[in-house]
This record gives C-alpha cells, structure tokens and sequence, in this order.
C-alpha cells in the first residue's frame, strides 16, 4: 500500500491522539471528514493501522520496574525458535521479544514491581523455559526517551 502525505499526516496525528475527532482530525490534516474517513479504513483493513490502545501509566499500576534481558538459545532450530516464542507469549509480564542479530538471540523487555517479584519470575517462569543457555538481566534505571513512529520526515 502506497502512503500519501494525507494518510502520512493522519497516522501522526493518530499517534498523538488515537481518540482525536473526525472532525478535528479532518481539519488538522486538511481533509473533509468524508475522504478522512475513509482513508482510516482503508488503512485499518491493509493493516497499517493495528488497532488503538491506551497508555498506562506502568508504576501507578503496580510495575514500577523494567528489566531489559539478553537470552541466548542452546539451539536455533525453526521447532526451538517456535516453542520459546510460544513459552514467552504464555508470561505476561514480556511485553516485548526481539529476536536479534549479535551476542545474544533475544531481548525481552519485561515489567515487574520490584526486584523481588523479577526474581520470582526468574524461578518460576523464565528459568523453566527449556533451552535457555544463557541470560543477562538489565535493570531500567529512567526511561530518556519514548517515541511515536516518524513518520513526517
């Protein structure tokens, strides 16, 4: 699917404010709401646009800690590959995986309370996952950045 600067303009303004009104959006991006609309739609049924989430404040919630952890496989086979993404999509507290080029296989970003609760999720989940050779843990100590896409170049 081919972007123009209209679709451009309305995935950023979405970025910003996925609850934006047509109307406002529309007029932001220099459309009638009609074509506006309509662009949304196409791009929600091609896939560009996933979905609409809300950002959740991880320490008002309880998960004040991130953990950045480097996981190297015993083995690379598309059946190992398979089951460990299968066996990290069953942890809630992953809420990201990266197969990676490097040292390591793997980067998992993953929310936790404290230390304690990171070491129970060590025992009792990410340690049971079988073919883990080995593992390097990160502590996030602040957040410097978080970006949207850039999409207007």
């Amino acid at each position: 699917m081919k972007l123009d600067k209209f679709d451009l303009a309305i995935l950023a303004a979405l970025q910003q404010d996925a609850r934006i009104s047509l109307q406002e959006l529309s007029s932001q991006v220099g459309l009638t709401s009609s074509p506006c609309w309509a662009r949304i739609k196409r791009m929600e049924e091609d896939g560009v646009i996933e979905g609409y989430t809300v950002q959740v404040n991880a320490a008002k919630v309880g998960l004040a800690d991130t953990v950045i952890v480097q996981v190297t496989l015993d083995d690379h086979s598309d059946q190992a590959l398979f089951e460990f993404g299968h066996a990290l999509a069953l942890i809630p507290e992953v809420l990201e995986a990266f197969l990676v080029s490097g040292d390591y296989d793997y980067y998992l970003r993953i929310a936790v309370s404290d230390t304690r609760d990171y070491e129970r999720l060590l025992r009792e989940r990410l340690y049971k996952i079988p073919g883990i050779r080995h593992s390097k843990s990160s502590f996030v100590l602040r957040q410097l950045k978080h970006s949207h896409l850039p999409l207007q170049r």
